[in-house]
Formats: structure tokens, sequence, C-alpha cells
């Protein structure tokens, strides 16, 4: 049973090593000429905004930055559980492209982004290309150890790393470099680790950091209270459009049976069949009313088979995996389930998707879901969108959205809040 064990655990350790080799090395490939297109394409735009051109390009090009950088936080949350907060101002879509371009370069956050893509293509490159370095390179060293470096010197040498190899005694040298590289290849993870927190220290941290605190927080109350009082404006519009005016209705038609009851019994029993029926459309009516503002599923099997039943009325193939440790507190249920079921609608209406995956998992008091469907791409969070308003209502519990949405797909959505 230990034998077994112990097997396990080392087959446990080599799968996640090689993981975050693979991994590292498909950040290398996208991390160095993402960061050099995105930091130069920034440059360029920024430096033409003063003759005009770069106000009309600016906002394009920092969309783009900020979706890289979303879709490094994506990663970062979903392979080493690193949290990267995103504090975008919102833009004014509906404006002059002046507006949308200083409101992007008055944004904080912008420059940080700036910074990071320098950093991102030096030591994030670098911090990247370590763990597949620690468990690839040495593969290498091993082969030219068993004979590989017989077809190499021929071609006048070969260096591997520090050693020159031309013939057998060096070749065994290189070799006793890789199992020295290798004895490095459990720290993969770790570094890996290393490249997503040096990536947190760039995007995450920032000078006026508590001042932006307090004007997030603000903006989060703002919307709150706007947002309760538009439902409370609904709800009244809707009790005042359907059921009450049905009440209303039913009221009269049973003064009329009154009236009735002995002159034309008849049409008394025709009025009661309609009171009747607006009875149970005023009910009917009562029952969405109530599932709008706090759906019964929520309230009596909770946030996972809600979403399940969610998923259950879409038109498109639905997976949904739930590893929840309890239930959370009844108002961060509700946001997360009226935020997957918005996400949801975005996906159907937009995405042009035939499969969609939903994840919701607790750990180290976080509410984690995740949303990714299979369509087109290119999903932005953009004021007044589907999204902006998730965002929003996330804010409200200091949560927070990252979309990641390449053009052609698939589209990421995770959301986080803070939960007991």
């Amino acid at each position: 049973m230990t034998i077994e064990t112990r097997n396990g655990s080392w087959g446990t350790r080599a799968r996640g090593v090689g993981l975050a080799a693979l991994r590292g090395l498909a950040l290398t490939l996208v991390t160095l000429p993402g960061a050099l297109l995105g930091f130069t394409l920034s440059l360029v735009s920024i430096s033409l905004v003063p003759v005009g051109i770069g106000v009309f390009t600016t906002p394009w090009v920092l969309t783009g930055v900020r979706a890289f950088a979303d879709w490094r936080r994506v990663l970062a949350a979903e392979w080493c559980g690193v949290r990267i907060p995103s504090a975008y101002r919102p833009i004014p879509e509906n404006g002059h492209a002046w507006t949308r371009t200083y409101a992007m370069l008055l944004d904080p956050a912008t420059w940080r982004d700036l910074r990071w893509l320098q950093v991102d293509m030096t030591a994030g490159f670098v911090t990247a290309l370590l763990p597949a370095v620690f468990v690839f390179y040495p593969l290498e060293g091993l082969a030219v150890a068993a004979g590989l470096w017989r077809p190499l010197a021929e071609t006048g040498g070969y260096w591997y790393g520090f050693v020159r190899v031309s013939d057998q005694s060096s070749a065994l040298a290189a070799g006793a470099l890789g199992v020295a590289l290798l004895a490095l290849a459990p720290l993969a993870p770790r570094l890996l680790t290393a490249h997503f927190r040096l990536t947190r220290a760039v995007l995450g941290a920032g000078q006026g950091e508590l001042a932006e605190r307090v004007r997030v927080l603000t903006e989060t109350r703002r919307d709150a209270v706007d947002t309760s009082a538009a439902e409370l404006r609904r709800i009244e519009r809707d009790l005042h459009d359907g059921a009450q005016a049905r009440l209303v209705a039913m009221g009269m038609d049973l003064g009329t049976i009154e009236m009735l009851l002995d002159k034309d019994p008849a049409q008394a029993k025709r009025l009661l069949a309609q009171a009747r029926q607006s009875s149970v459309d005023a009910l009917t009516e009562l029952r969405d009313l109530v599932r709008g503002i706090h759906p019964p599923v929520l309230a009596e099997r909770g946030l996972g088979d809600a979403v399940r039943a969610l998923a259950l009325r879409l038109p498109v193939a639905t997976e949904v995996t739930v590893e929840l440790e309890g239930r959370p507190d009844a108002p961060v249920e509700s946001a997360a389930y009226f935020a997957v079921s918005e996400v949801l609608t975005n996906a159907v209406k937009h995405s042009g998707a035939d499969r969609i995956w939903i994840d919701l998992h607790q750990n180290e008091g976080m509410l984690r879901i995740s949303v990714t469907d299979n369509g087109r791409g290119g999903a932005l969070i953009t004021a007044g969108s589907g999204l902006a308003g998730v965002e929003r209502r996330l804010g409200t519990f200091d949560g927070v959205l990252a979309v990641g949405s390449p053009a052609g797909g698939p589209t990421m959505v995770t959301m986080e809040i803070p939960c007991a």
C-alpha cells in the first residue's frame, strides 16, 4: 500500500513537472512576440497622438493590450492559482475618439500594462522558458552522450551549454551537465508560478494603489445603489402592469358577477371563469417575478443545482462541473447565479458556439466560476455590454471578472468572488 502511494505520488509530481514544462514552452512562444508587438504598436500609436493619427489607433491598440493582459490573468488563475485583479477604468464607448483616447491614457492601469510588456519580453520570457529548459534540454545532453555526438562532431564541433563536444569524453561531460540540469526539473512548477507572480507584481502594483482602490470601491457602491434602485423600479413596474392590473380587473369582474347572479346567471358563470383565469395569470406573473428576484431552486438547492437548471434550459450542449465545499452566503450565491446567467445568455446570443463548459469550485475562501465556449471569440468588456454589467455586479462583492476571447475563439470568462 505504501509503495503504491509513493508511486502515485511520484507519478503525480512527474505529470506536474511535465505539464509545467509544456505550459512554459507555450508561454515562451507567445510572450516574446506578443509583448514586443503590443509594446511597439502602443509606443508608435501613442507617439502619433499629437498629429491626430494616434487618436484613432490608440484605443484599438490599447484594447488589444488589455485583452492580452486579461488573457494572462486568466492563465495565472487557471494554471497556478495566482489572482491578478483587473482594475481598468470604464471607457466612454459612445464618446468622441479624443475622449476615448484620453480616458485610456489617463488610466494608471494602461501604463502598468506598458511596463508589464517590457518586463514580459525580458524577465517574463526567461522565467517562462526555464521550466522547459530544465525538462527538455537535458534530454538532448543525454542523447549526445549516448552517441549523437558523432554526427554532430563531423560538422566541426558542437556546443552543449558551455561544453564543446568533439569526442566521447566531452560527450560524457555534456551528459553529466544534462543530468545536473535534469535534477533541477522538479523546480519547473515553482518557476512557472514565479513567472505569474512576477506578472502580478507588475500588473497589480503601482503608485496610488490605495487611491485607486478607494475610487473602485466608490464606483462599486454607486453601482450597487443604482442597481438596487433600478431593480426596485422594475419590480414596481412589473407589479403595477402585471399582477396588480389583473387583480384589479378580477375585482371588477367579481363586482359585476354579484349584480348578474340573479339577472343573468349564464353571463355570471362566464365572468367567473374569466376571473378564475385572471387569478391564475396573476399567480403565474407573481411567481415569475419572485423567480427573477431570487429563483426558488437557488434558495432550496444551492448554487450548483441552480446553475445546472440554467444549463438544462439552454439550446446549446452544456457541461457543468461543481466542486463546492458548502453554500456561500445568500447574496454571493445570488450575484454568482445572475452573473452566470448573463454570461450564458451572451454566449448563446453572440458566440455561435455549439458547446459550453461551466466550472464552479471553491478554494481558499474564493468562489471561482469559469464559463468556456467554443464560439467565434472576440468578446470584450465594453461600456454598456452585458459583461460590463456582470463586472459591476461582481465589483459590489469585491469580485473580479477576466475575459480571454481571442478572435476565432474559444472564449473563457472567469469570475472570482470572495466568500466564507
